[in-house]
């Protein structure tokens, strides 16, 4: 390991990049037709270290106005006195959402930025468990026509990706029909995931099921609002033995967290380090994973959770999210592609292993 004499915080860039979608996309509560990141770079000791949101344009305002003044001069290896710093700032704006997303753009860059100063890869910085890691195709879009449906995902399961996702939930009347599609062209030995994203009510959740079950699928992705901690709960006791309820991915504190697990309402628990305060946060939550015994899968960004995931014993398998994925591999030198639905690190790379392509982004430029 390197000795760094040189950790101070010189300069601090954000910007923010919105991309189009490849085409309209939606799922059970939400239509899109575009994607904003949110990039911070730090640079100390002459390297640069990236950290990224997906987010509004807002969150590079917040970050402008309310972080990036905490960090100029700073150590850029006293990552934990930041993480609190940063809390401490927005406290009267209220830690969720936009900041909760700002703050974990700047604490990824800054774990980053310590990997890049010590010359390690961050999976052997914060100390590797897993030698690669399970990804899932996600996608299935409620916008997409059976044909698009069967595309995208039987094309994942010809590519040996092992289990595949897709939304469920804005035409209930259609579900069926749908989950049978892709069924159909996913083939009997790839799982099934269906993400309802809040979309049911409590007993048509329970309904439905009955009908994914019976066409095998076995992860049900928040079949009612995560908020409702009793109706996952329900769902989760009620629902055909073999059907994993999970949710997670909209926690923002490590709070939020422990209230989901003390309630027992799902059988795996999501993280999402775009969101929880960054790989920071997403330690803590994997901490109070293991004294619940419940089983983690990271929320999107592939790129950005393959060394943490790594570092984690209870992590079971990563989202290879569509939109992400398209958005991280145009973006960034660095992008580990798949083999045999797996992803492994490149240890031969410090940090997080990216770079950001700022000529290929200019035209998404916000």
């Amino acid at each position: 390991m390197k000795a760094v004499k040189d950790t101070a915080i010189r300069s601090v860039t954000v910007s923010a990049y919105t991309v189009p979608t490849d085409s309209p996309e939606s799922d059970g509560t939400l239509a899109w037709d575009k994607t904003t990141l949110v990039l911070v770079e730090l640079e100390a000791g002459g390297r640069v270290g990236i950290g990224y949101t997906y987010s509004g344009v807002a969150t590079a305002r917040l970050l402008q106005d309310k972080l990036i003044p905490l960090l100029e001069g700073v150590d850029a290896l006293a990552i934990a006195a930041r993480w609190w710093e940063m809390q401490v700032v927005v406290r009267n704006l209220g830690r969720f959402g936009l900041a909760a997303a700002a703050i974990s753009a700047v604490d990824t860059a800054l774990w980053d930025l310590k990997g890049k100063l010590l010359e390690l890869p961050l999976v052997t910085l914060l100390g590797q468990y897993h030698a690669d890691m399970m990804i899932y195709g996600s996608g299935g879009f409620t916008a997409y026509t059976h044909r698009e449906l069967s595309s995208q995902l039987g094309g994942w399961a010809e590519q040996g990706l092992l289990a595949v996702k897709m939304k469920v939930g804005r035409e209930p009347h259609r579900d069926a029909e749908r989950v049978g599609c892709a069924r159909d062209a996913i083939g009997s030995g790839v799982q099934l995931f269906v993400d309802a994203n809040g979309a049911y009510a409590r007993k048509q959740a329970l309904e439905k099921a009955e009908v994914f079950s019976a066409h095998g699928v076995n992860w049900f992705e928040e079949p009612v609002s995560s908020d409702d901690l009793e109706g996952l709960r329900m769902v989760r006791d009620r629902a055909p033995s073999g059907l994993e309820v999970s949710a997670g991915e909209y926690g923002y504190v490590p709070v939020d967290f422990r209230r989901m697990l003390e309630s027992g309402s799902v059988d795996v628990l999501q993280v999402d380090a775009t969101r929880c305060m960054g790989i920071s946060g997403f330690l803590r939550v994997t901490a109070l994973s293991d004294a619940f015994h419940i089983p983690l899968s990271t929320h999107t960004a592939p790129a950005l959770h393959l060394h943490p995931a790594c570092a984690t014993r209870g992590v079971r398998h990563m989202e290879w999210f569509h939109d992400h994925v398209r958005i991280e591999r145009m973006l960034f030198d660095g992008f580990v592609e798949p083999a045999r639905g797996r992803l492994r690190p490149d240890r031969s790379r410090p940090g997080l292993g990216l770079t950001f392509r700022h000529r290929d982004a200019e035209r998404f430029a916000v």
